[in-house]
Parts: C-alpha cells; sequence; structure tokens
C-alpha cells in the first residue's frame, strides 16, 4: 500500500514517537480528535492510524477508557518437526514440556458431517462423504496457545475404538497413533502457513484483539499409500509465538546412534495436531 495514503503517514509518526520513548509503556495516548488536530487530518484518518498500530501490537484499546502503550509481550518458540513426537503422548503436549509449560486443550467432536468442497479436496474424497470435525483450543500454562479444527474420513475411522479422537483409551494421544493403532500408518505430513488476521471468533479464543496476526497452518497427513487421511486448520497467535521448522539430516546408519534411529513405524510427521 502506497505509504501516502494519509492515516499510514500518521501512523508512522505515532510509531517512531512511541519507539523514541515520548509515551512509556502503559502510558495513555491523546484522543484521536488532538491527533487529528495536530496533523491536519480527519478524525477518521486518525482513528485508523490508530487502529493499524493496535494491529501491530504497539497500543491497545480499553473499552471506555482509551488507548494505550503495549506491553511487549514475550514471544516463545514453537518447534514443529516431524522428530519431537514422544509414543503415547500428544505432540502438542511433548512441543509443551520441552518449553516447561503445562499443556492442555479442549475439544468438542461431531460425527457424520459432510465435506465441503475444499476439505473433500485436501482429502480426496467426494464432497458430501461423511467426516468426523473436531475443535480443539490448546492451552499453555491455562493461557490459549492455539487453535486448531481437524477432519478425519469416516470410510477410515467408523466402526473402530478411535472414531471421536479423544475418546477411548486412545484419546489425547494425537492422530499419528490413533491411526497406528487401526492398522493405518501416517507416512508424511505437508504444512502450509500463512499470515491472516484474527477474527472475532478467534481473537475471543485466544485472547486476543480482532485483526492481530495470527499463522494459520493448513496440514495434511497421509499414509504410506499416499492417502490423505486426516486433515486439519491450526491457528496461533503470532504476538506469542514464532514457528519454527526443524530440518534433520541424515547421517549413515554407522555414524548415528541406534537411539536416534525411527523405527520401522515412526511417523514422518508428528507436528502438534488436534
Amino acid at each position: 500500500m502506497p505509504r501516502d495514503t494519509p492515516y499510514l503517514q500518521v501512523a508512522d509518526k505515532l510509531r517512531a514517537r512511541i519507539r523514541a520513548g515520548e509515551w512509556a509503556v502503559g502510558d495513555k495516548l491523546p484522543s484521536r480528535a488532538r491527533f487529528a488536530e495536530e496533523y491536519g487530518v480527519g478524525q477518521s484518518v486518525a482513528q485508523r492510524a490508530m487502529e493499524r498500530l493496535i494491529i501491530e501490537g504497539i497500543l491497545e484499546g480499553r473499552a471506555g477508557s482509551g488507548t494505550y502503550v503495549r506491553r511487549a509481550r514475550e514471544r516463545r518458540r514453537m518447534i514443529r518437526s516431524r522428530h519431537r513426537e514422544q509414543r503415547n503422548k500428544s505432540p502438542f503436549a511433548s512441543n509443551m514440556a520441552e518449553l516447561d509449560h503445562e499443556a492442555d486443550w479442549e475439544c468438542t467432536s461431531v460425527a457424520r458431517v459432510p465435506a465441503p468442497e475444499d476439505i473433500a479436496e485436501r482429502l480426496a474424497i467426494e464432497p458430501g462423504d461423511l467426516c468426523v470435525v473436531t475443535d480443539y483450543e490448546f492451552l499453555a500454562d491455562g493461557m490459549p496457545a492455539q487453535l486448531a479444527k481437524s477432519w478425519e474420513p469416516m470410510a477410515i475411522t467408523d466402526g473402530t475404538p478411535v472414531l471421536l479422537p479423544e475418546m477411548g483409551p486412545l484419546g489425547k494421544i494425537g492422530v499419528v497413533e490413533r491411526m497406528r493403532s487401526i492398522g493405518v500408518h501416517i507416512a508424511t505430513g505437508i504444512e502450509l502457513p500463512r499470515p491472516a488476521r484474527a477474527t472475532r471468533e478467534q481473537a475471543n479464543l485466544l485472547g486476543i484483539s480482532i485483526g492481530d496476526l495470527v499463522i494459520e497452518i493448513e496440514r495434511t497427513y497421509f499414509d504410506r499409500e499416499g492417502r490423505p487421511v486426516e486433515t486439519a486448520d491450526v491457528v496461533v497467535p503470532d504476538m506469542r509465538w514464532e514457528i519454527a521448522y526443524e530440518i534433520r539430516i541424515d547421517q549413515p546408519d554407522s555414524d548415528q546412534p541406534d537411539s536416534d534411529q525411527p523405527d520401522s513405524d515412526q511417523p514422518d510427521s508428528d507436528q502438534p495436531d488436534s
């Protein structure tokens, strides 16, 4: 977007003043009317400039109070790697344990949901084919860490003990281990990360502001024959987490300790899953 757009010019000037220390963290900013007068613009332009800085995480609006300089939030690194799964433990829980966070999650599953066209394409099934859909809210130390919506074709899990992902003796261990228990061996996974802005629903669930930056990850798991067996949309708040992908370089067998060798059933993909 061209920088001669008036509200962007005002946003640039306010950002520079905040970074120069004119207002400290927690300070309340003057009203949009004052900024409009100071910069010779309309109040709507000043408002858009302040909203821009709210989206960037520099300011925060407090209902009925005004706009304040936001305290910087610590960002942790969320490692996504095919080598970090622990047997009989959720990949998300394993990831959080490495960061000394206590992991938990809440979820709701619904069976017999017809697949919409985009999901059907990702799962290589027909639109309208029945799926199990699970919505997740993942927590780290009781704070929202990520959201996910998972789709699994009922043609794979119907009539098995793992039809509902979080129920039964194999609940809460992750899609890879659940599928393995019914003879479906996940071999690969593909993730497509994209930046996006939080919707109202996402913001409410993640405890962030509408329009805050999030990373949306479209993930699909495939079995050894290349058949898609699960797909999910993962949403991570960018202000709290940065996404990092670990790439391990395979070494000759003679140089690699036996304990580091994945067994024949070990999946190639174990991202934090729904």
